[in-house]
């Protein structure tokens, strides 16, 4: 490794208090080009454990850089992940302060609830069908914590893959019941249509993004578990968000979901 045990437990405690004073670090890639993707994940480890040290609860997982478009943007050939906690998770329709994050994004996602495990590796698109309980339309607010959002792969990852906060919409539905390769996403920002996408727009299908994930926890002996909520990846650019905007997202066949800033 390139980074010291120190130093990386320097950068997680760094940017849990970049998270909980809303102010932004310069690049972690700037001051250490040296950083190894998996030394970008220990950072994450890192940062998560002093959440949970405070009471956080994990409940699930989101996947990031799941359209092409971002990969050769941040030059990567794969997805990340980060982890989700329980007080991330916001109420449909809830307002939130936008005081509270620094540069925050909105993007339409679909959520998975399991109903069983996947640890891989092995786990395929069935199999991610066969264990998901139900799915839902669903929120991510993304915020950096790195200023400007001067990424690359490796400050998103130690950043736990730029996540802020969730909304679960108004409805769950058998994930059998809608195709999820081709259900529909129309992203409003104050009552205008400002995005657009599909369900492929996630490595082919949010069924394959899961997957991967589950795969890809296999290598650092985990596993997706029963009851976590999964968002699968953005189906569309994501957006901007200023105090006095409202959001709402709509999935055909799913549902929608809501949010509003001020």
């Amino acid at each position: 490794m390139s980074l010291t045990e120190d130093t990386i437990d320097r950068l997680g405690a760094e940017l849990d208090a970049a998270w909980r004073e809303a102010r932004p670090v310069a690049p972690l890639t700037e001051r250490y080009p040296e950083i190894t993707l998996v030394e970008a994940y220990a950072v994450q480890k890192q940062l998560l454990a002093r959440r949970r040290a405070e009471g956080a609860r994990v409940v699930g997982k989101k996947i990031g850089v799941t359209s092409r478009a971002v990969m050769d943007m941040l030059k990567v050939g794969e997805p990340d992940f980060g982890v989700l906690l329980d007080n991330m998770a916001c109420r449909d329709g809830e307002t939130i302060e936008h005081r509270r994050l620094i540069a925050p994004r909105a993007e339409g996602e679909i959520a998975f609830v399991l109903k069983r495990a996947l640890r891989g590796p092995g786990i395929t698109a069935a199999m991610v069908l066969a264990a998901t309980d139900f799915v839902m339309p669903c929120f991510e607010i993304v915020d950096s914590r790195i200023t400007d959002w001067r990424i690359k792969i490796q400050d998103t990852v130690a950043d736990n893959a730029s996540s802020a906060l969730f909304v679960l919409g108004d409805r769950a539905v058998r994930p059998d019941a809608v195709d999820l390769r081709t259900v529909g996403m129309v992203l409003e920002q104050n009552g205008e249509v400002v995005a657009t996408g599909a369900g492929a727009a996630a490595l082919g299908s949010p069924l394959n993004a899961v997957a991967w994930l589950a795969n890809r926890l296999a290598s650092f002996g985990e596993a997706l578990e029963a009851g976590e909520v999964i968002l699968s990846g953005s189906l569309a650019a994501m957006v901007p968000a200023k105090a006095g905007d409202s959001f709402r997202v709509s999935l055909g066949g799913i549902g929608s979901a809501a949010i509003r800033f001020v």
